[in-house]
């Protein structure tokens, strides 16, 4: 991947991008994004905040603690 590319990755929640924070892909039946080490927690634990962001994040379930 050349550099170009990597500037159009951007976080599914706080839209930061490559050039500004490490992003980790998410691979998901409805297709792939990025999250930030930051927002992941959002992620795992109450996923539905991205639903409207993240494609098929409605019918995510929280990790049970």
């Amino acid at each position: 991947m050349n550099e170009n590319e990597n500037q159009n990755f951007k976080c599914v929640n706080c839209e930061r991008t490559a050039q500004e924070v490490p992003l980790v892909p998410i691979v998901h039946k409805h297709g792939q994004a990025h999250i930030c080490p930051q927002c992941l927690p959002i992620l795992i634990h109450q996923p539905q905040r991205l639903v409207g962001k993240l494609a098929g994040a409605e019918s995510l379930e929280p990790h049970e603690h």
